[in-house]
Parts: structure tokens; sequence; C-alpha cells
């Protein structure tokens, strides 16, 4: 029997997620091969650090290595496509990081190879295994909360706050069009999708960009870094700060969420609440071991993350005792174990846990349609399939199911 501790990995990337891979990868006793850098040198002198055997001069001879089974991809999103491209011509596994791929034609060009490769292909949408997510998730496909109703919350951070704060998402030619949706709003819809089980068909959006002009150094600058630089150049923004966006899913449920990425004191709250028939359930990852639940007609429950307490698919994500926090660092390893319990296997699952690169495609779906309601002030719906997203012309949401 294949373990995980018998596939050999590599990590495209080594900034703040791609060492946060590694640190996962080494918890499971996956064998880290090798990373792979923007340059020899660089990959060279993060080898050293990270303590990792080798650092490859190029993808080629990453793919050439024949110990390598899966490969991490969590460099900046613009070369998503062609890495993610070549490695699954090499016939290797793939964890790619959000967003799949700089737009929805590429994004569905990797599932397409992905399915014919026939190997695991998956998006880094880890949230979704925090345990008590996994636990609600599971809990509302059988009916815990009734129909779902409403979906509301937040996904607000404060790193891009000030016109001195900078990183290379702010650049759409790097990080792509959408830049706080595409970057932190794509966990929030990823997950209310995986918990409610309802897709999102349309959206109204609006965008907002309040720091116009900003300080760009003249250096590198590593994410979330709280160094500011003495040499910048002005630099004018065309991605959002933040956005309000309503939605419609597939059951006719509603929703509404605010993303920022401009919000004091907020450093990473994702917040919902899933309102039911039945009842209510709402959570913030800030707080990540307490899932509320809502009654109308007895008291209402706070349940704290407990592997005792949970179903199934909660204790698998789960590798505390309850009282002992698990947070962002660790449901990593919970997601990679899903993952590579498949690659040990030899392929995908049928239903998987994880996002695979069909979820991490319908995302780029959603933000396409979320594009075009911003630019054009109407409710759009979701073109999953031929064609642009289409506005909605007159559409009126009625109190029950369905579109007017």
């Amino acid at each position: 029997m294949v373990r995980a501790s018998d596939i050999g990995t590599a990590v495209i990337g080594t900034g703040f997620i791609g060492t946060v891979h590694i640190e996962a990868l080494r918890r499971l006793g996956v064998h880290v091969v090798g990373i792979l850098e923007d340059t020899p040198e660089h990959g060279a002198a993060r080898a050293a650090e990270l303590a990792i055997p080798h650092a490859y001069g190029s993808l080629e001879e990453l793919l050439a290595d024949d110990r390598v089974q899966a490969v991490h991809v969590t460099s900046p999103n613009r070369l998503h496509h062609r890495q993610v491209r070549e490695i699954l011509a090499g016939g290797r596994h793939v964890i790619c990081e959000k967003p799949l791929a700089m737009t929805s034609a590429e994004s569905a060009e990797l599932v397409a190879l992905a399915a014919s490769a026939g190997v695991v292909s998956a998006v880094n949408f880890n949230i979704r295994f925090y345990p008590l997510n996994q636990h609600l998730a599971r809990e509302i496909e059988a009916g815990a909360l009734g129909d779902v109703r409403l979906v509301t919350g937040h996904y607000l951070q404060d790193w891009l706050a000030l016109e001195t704060d900078w990183n290379w998402r702010l650049e759409p030619e790097i990080g792509g069009a959408l830049r706080a949706v595409g970057d932190i709003g794509s966990h929030f819809l990823d997950l209310v999708t995986f918990l409610s089980g309802q897709r999102v068909v349309s959206v109204m959006a609006d965008l907002a960009t309040f720091i116009p002009v900003r300080r760009e150094p003249r250096g590198p600058v590593l994410t979330f870094s709280t160094e500011r630089a003495a040499d910048t150049v002005a630099r004018e923004i065309r991605t959002e700060d933040a956005a309000t966006i309503m939605l419609r899913f597939e059951n006719g449920a509603r929703g509404a969420v605010a993303i920022s990425q401009v919000s004091h004191g907020r450093k990473n709250s994702l917040r919902y609440e899933i309102d039911g028939s039945a009842a209510a359930a709402a959570w913030d990852s800030e707080q990540p071991d307490r899932l509320w639940i809502g009654h109308r007609e007895r008291a209402n429950e706070e349940l704290l993350r407990n592997p005792a307490l949970m179903n199934p698919a909660g204790r698998a994500a789960s590798h505390l005792p309850g009282g002992h926090v698990e947070g962002f660092g660790d449901t990593f390893p919970a997601h990679f174990a899903a993952i590579y319990a498949d690659i040990a296997a030899g392929g995908p699952s049928e239903r998987p846990a994880y996002a695979t690169f069909a979820d991490g495609h319908d995302e780029m779906l959603v933000g396409d349609a979320i594009a075009e309601s911003a630019r054009s002030g109407r409710w759009v719906t979701v073109a999953r399939g031929a064609g642009r997203p289409a506005a909605e012309a007159g559409a009126i949401p009625t109190t029950e199911g369905g579109h007017a």
C-alpha cells in the first residue's frame, strides 16, 4: 500500500504561502524532493534556508526528476497556466494555488488536460479544511439546517490599507484583473458553495478602489511584510480594494458578501452565516474552533471543535484534542492529507472533499460574472455554458426560489 511518505513532491515558489505548503507536507511525512524559484541563485538560497535537499534550475529539470510524483504550484498567478500545463504533460499530480489561471479560458483548458491525464488535480481552497467547516458541510447535506435560504458574510483584511502597502497582487498583469475578489473573495465563494451544496448562478457586484495611487518600493517586497521602503515610486492602481456582492444560488437562496483588503484591524476575518428553513449556522476564521448554531424555538448552541463531538468528516480534519485551537496553518495538512490519499490511490476519488480543478474553474466563471456586473451595473448570470456572462435585463428577485 502506497503511503503519503512514499510520495516525492516538489514545490514551485517559496514565498509566504509556498513555505506554508512545505511545512504542512513535512507534518504529513511527504518527502519534499526539491524546490523551484524564479532564479537558480534564489532557489539555492531558499533551499538552504528551508533545509530542502535540492533547488531545480528550471521546470524542465524538475519534471526530469523521476522522484517527483506531485508538484505544488505556489508561484505568482500569471505563471500558473503555463506551469500547470507542463506539469500535466509530464504526468504529475498537481496542487495549484488559487486562482487556477488568469482567465476562465485558461482554467477551462487545464480542467480538460487534467481529466485527460487522469491525475489528481486540486486547487488550494484550504479554508474548507477547518474541522468545523468539514463537519458543517456534512450536517447541511444531511438536512440539519433545512433548506438553505440566505448566505451572508464578509472576508476582511487590512494588509493593503495604507498607500505605502505594496504587493505583486496589486498588478493585474501578474495577479489578474480581480484582486480582492480573486485573492480572498474566491475563498469565501468556494467555501459557502462547498458548505451549502449550492453554486452561485448570478451576481450583482460593486467594486471600489479607495487608494487610486500607491507607493511601490523599488526593491522586492514579501507578502504581509510590515517594512516600509524609503525609495518608492507612485503607481496608479487598477484593481479593487473592496467589493460588495449580492448572490443568487441555484436553489433560489440569496446571499451577500463584503470583501476588503483595506479594513483596519481585520487581519484575516472570514465570517459567514447560513440561514436555513430549520436552523442557522455561523463561523468566523478568527475564532475557528467555535461554530454557532441558531434556533427559533429553543436555546442557541455553540459547538466547540472537539473530535468527540463532530461527525466523521470533522474528525478527519482535526488533529488536536478539544480545547487545543487549530488554525490557518493546520488546515493545510488536513487538506493535503485528503489530496495525498487520492494520490496514493493512483487517481482522484469520485467525490473529493478538496477543491478540484473543476471547482477552481467554476470560481473563475463566477469571477467573470462579478467583473461584468461591476462594469455593467446589472445582475449577471454565471456563464457555465458557452459564451460570455449575460446581464439579466430587468431581472427582479422574487421572495421565494428562482428568478422573476
